[in-house]
């Protein structure tokens, strides 16, 4: 990528698209907002490519990339809240869509959204620094170390800060 070689793109966007969009879902927690970021972290990356440094890991340099365009992203969005909340007038629908027809929609589906709003709710209880962990661990399948080496933050707290979560989401019931 450094001589724009786009196949090069290529290859990093088959083989690493579904970790980037992990380590970011795993800031935005927002389906679409976390698609979005994911394209513009691609994009970053190419223009970024000449300030790689062979040997300091590139599954690392590119989920710091992510890490920091999700974090700059949530920023822009409290921003947004921020200025729309001083005074503005704000829609009674709180943003959310109503649902019609819903009495068509199958068990099956039911049953699934069911279950990912409780799994949503489980995961509100945990705190945002180890709501990060648990998806870079689970999500993205990143060791401890990895994590530590892109949070900047001890391997220790990384460890006590997943243990912390697996047990608040165990006494939800969940393994």
């Amino acid at each position: 990528m450094k001589n724009g070689d786009r196949n090069a793109l290529k290859e990093i966007y088959e083989e690493y698209l579904p970790y980037l969009y992990s380590v970011v879902f795993g800031v935005v927690q927002q389906k679409e907002t976390a698609e979005d970021v994911t394209s513009e972290v691609l994009l970053k990356i190419w223009n970024s490519a000449a300030k790689f440094q062979p040997g300091i890991g590139h599954k690392g340099w590119l989920a710091t990339i992510a890490r920091n365009m999700a974090v700059d992203e949530l920023r822009k969005r409290m921003r947004e809240v921020a200025m729309s909340s001083s005074g503005d007038e704000e829609d009674d629908s709180g943003g959310v869509e109503e649902l019609s027809g819903q009495e068509t929609v199958g068990e099956g589906v039911e049953d699934g959204v069911v279950e990912q709003l409780s799994i949503e709710k489980t995961l509100e209880q945990l705190k945002p620094e180890e709501r990060e962990i648990i998806n870079m661990k689970v999500l993205s399948d990143m060791t401890f170390k990895e994590i530590s080496e892109i949070l900047q933050i001890p391997m220790g707290t990384v460890t006590w800060r997943y243990r912390e979560a697996i047990k608040k989401l165990r006494r939800c019931g969940y393994e």
